[in-house]
């Protein structure tokens, strides 16, 4: 079984993902300033122009991003934006929502602030993933993921196409959504190649163990490994074995077990049912498929199977999973 595409599994699985539109924001932000976002759904891509900024996630040490470096959330997660470490922090919502017109999405966000110093241009893509997303692809990221110009001179020429779109995008004109997306996507991609072949060993630590974090991204280098998780992620509703994964990436069962869980972190089918999981929790957020087509659409022809398996995944029912997260 070839898919035809194996010399680059990253295209190959990333080929039918179009982000379904990206939010774009510019920010002229005067120092000291600080401003703190507890977090979106989905990746959000940052660059600046002018003076660097700082950025930190979670617990860790805050991070300074020169001008036209590439910083991406890939999960969205909460973080704070600041001219220098330690500065109080403004939430980011109460300015976006004084600048906001009509629904969040709709228009592209502007807006000052500051205490009339060193001037950062801090321009912003939020991205909507479709209900197929990148599922585990994401969630195998760290927490923020920095691209220095200096490093890699592709980022450079990047980052100045993100900021003339965001620019243009303020203008709104004819178009303009849907060129923010594609270059969101464009963005998007860029970011996991170079992450996928940078030093494993320097990306940070998350709540995840390392091996499952950077899993995916590990088994994507491995031809052989790729091309399993190429099909998984092509037909997630084929009924799937060890043997015909280990068939179509031609090794032998017990080779393509034990390889798989080495680089991955998990077994094939562990693998495969995280990520059918993964997207019936989407689909589910989306409120657009009944749950017997949910279940259908990742390999149950039993709704009572896919709600076992569901609640073992997320300790609640596909229906009470759809109350809670459907409305977000």
């Amino acid at each position: 079984m070839d898919t035809g595409r194996d010399g680059d599994a990253l295209s190959h699985l990333l080929a039918g993902y179009k982000s379904e539109r990206a939010v774009t924001a510019r920010f002229s932000l005067s120092a000291p300033w600080a401003l703190h976002s507890t977090g979106v759904d989905g990746p959000l891509i940052r660059l600046c122009t002018g003076a660097p900024y700082w950025i930190s996630v979670a617990d860790a040490e805050p991070v300074q991003v020169a001008p036209h470096d590439i910083a991406m959330l890939p999960q969205g997660g909460a973080h704070t934006v600041s001219s220098a470490p330690g500065l109080e922090a403004r939430p980011f919502r109460e300015l976006i929502a004084a600048h906001s017109t009509g629904r969040h999405g709709d228009h592209p966000i502007v807006f000052s602030h500051g205490g009339g110093g060193p001037v950062t241009e801090l321009f912003s893509l939020h991205l909507w993933l479709p209900a197929q997303g990148l599922g585990s692809i994401i969630a195998s990221l760290p927490p923020l993921i920095v691209l220095r110009q200096a490093q890699i001179p592709t980022t450079a020429s990047l980052a100045l196409a993100m900021e003339t779109l965001v620019n243009e995008t303020v203008a709104q004109r004819p178009g303009w959504q849907l060129s923010a997306a594609r270059m969101a996507d464009l963005l998007l991609v860029h970011i996991l190649c170079e992450h996928l072949y940078a030093q494993p060993s320097a990306a940070p630590a998350g709540p995840a163990a390392p091996a499952e974090r950077l899993g995916t991204l590990r088994g994507l280098d491995d031809e052989s490994i790729a091309r399993a998780m190429a099909l998984m992620h092509e037909r997630p509703a084929h009924p799937w074995s060890v043997a015909t994964l280990a068939q179509a990436s031609y090794l032998s069962r017990t080779i393509f077990s034990e390889r798989f869980r080495t680089l991955v972190g998990v077994t094939p089918m562990h693998y495969l049912g995280s990520y059918r999981m993964t997207l019936a929790a989407e689909k589910l957020r989306n409120r657009q498929l009944s749950l017997h087509q949910v279940a259908e659409s990742v390999g149950y022809e039993s709704e009572k199977a896919f709600s076992r398996a569901f609640q073992r995944w997320t300790g609640l029912t596909p229906s009470a999973y759809a109350r809670r997260h459907g409305a977000a």
